[in-house]
């Protein structure tokens, strides 16, 4: 009934902007909508580097750029109004933060010219936003945050010699931890693991699922799942409990207590997205005519409190390659 309650607010809100009529675009001002589906550090990270990248190749807030920012707090009947919304305050350019936000931009647009740029979106071909060579399914394109799987699996294994069984929760409605729960599970076997998998269907379900995956497994790994993402301090809590590990998929989930990951910045790819906006924006390219991009340079990232707490010592070698290591949990 509460998840309910705020949805219609939300909805109300949108509306309420939305009868307030079209934007108004000055002489050589663009409009973008930014539309993020969740609101956690990593997708706030892509959006700070999406801004960043479109002002690195000329395109800045309050002289030649006007940003329409919405969230739809992790709600896919929010996202599809957000979606409508800046088509109906006339936006040169859609910015679609996360997978479902994504999926709805696309469809919402498909009869428009407004092009749509992803970015977060794990895996582009499985969502049908791109086709199977990486090149775009209609006017679309972005970026990927493909989760390095092996890389992930072979660091747990250095960091825990003896586990043998990782739990994963995520959300049966988002296709990009679909994808990902099917590739650890096919890669698991090769590094002496099995995945215990618990899906869900709204943030509601995290604290059963958790109390219930925390009894079957050695560790958990977390997704790139908003849904997920979005409740992580309670699943952090319950395992903390339990000194069970909990590794992150990128910086942002070790900043708050994760033990470690294998994962990304996610600023620098919001900021990669941004200046493939501003090719399209520019009419240097369109955005149908450019394949989605995969963002590759992963790295270490530990937390040092988090290994105290768990009486856990960081492998060296990881420690000493580490981009950054943290010497306390973030509130």
């Amino acid at each position: 009934m509460k998840k309910r309650l705020i949805t219609v607010v939300i909805l109300a809100a949108l509306t309420a902007t939305l009868m307030m009529g079209c934007s108004k675009k000055e002489d050589g001002e663009v409009i973008v909508g930014i539309g993020q589906f969740a609101e956690h550090g990593s997708l706030d990270n892509c959006r700070e580097g999406f801004i960043a990248g479109l002002e690195e190749a000329g395109y800045k807030e309050g002289e030649n750029l006007k940003v329409l920012y919405e969230n739809s707090q992790a709600d896919a009947n929010v996202a599809s109004q957000i979606s409508k919304n800046f088509i109906a305050r006339d936006a040169d350019l859609i910015c679609a933060i996360a997978t479902p936000m994504a999926q709805s931009a696309f469809g919402a647009t498909k009869n428009t010219k407004i092009p749509v740029i992803f970015t977060a979106v794990t895996d582009p071909i499985k969502a049908e936003l791109a086709k199977e060579d990486g090149s775009p399914n209609g006017n679309t394109t972005g970026t990927s945050d493909k989760l390095p799987v092996e890389k992930q699996l072979e660091m747990i294994r250095k960091v825990l010699p003896e586990a043998k069984k990782i739990g994963i929760m995520y959300s049966t409605s988002e296709v990009n931890s679909l994808s990902a729960i099917e590739e650890y599970k096919a890669a698991a076997p090769s590094y002496g693991f099995e995945i215990v998998e618990s899906g869900i269907s709204t943030i509601a379900d995290v604290s059963m699922a958790a109390d219930s995956l925390l009894e079957k497994v050695d560790c958990i790994n977390n997704l790139t799942d908003n849904t997920v993402v979005s409740a992580l301090p309670t699943i952090l809590n319950k395992a903390s409990n339990k000194n069970i590990p909990v590794f992150g998929s990128e910086v942002e989930q070790v900043k708050i207590g994760c033990l470690a990951s294998m994962g990304l910045d996610y600023f620098d790819l919001g900021k990669q997205t941004g200046k493939m906006a501003a090719q399209v924006l520019s009419g240097e390219k369109k955005a149908s005519e450019i394949n989605f991009e995969i963002i590759e340079e992963f790295a270490f990232y530990g937390n040092n409190e988090v290994a105290k707490n768990l009486g856990i010592t960081l492998p060296g070698e990881l420690v000493e390659a580490a981009k950054e290591m943290f010497d306390n949990i973030a509130e």
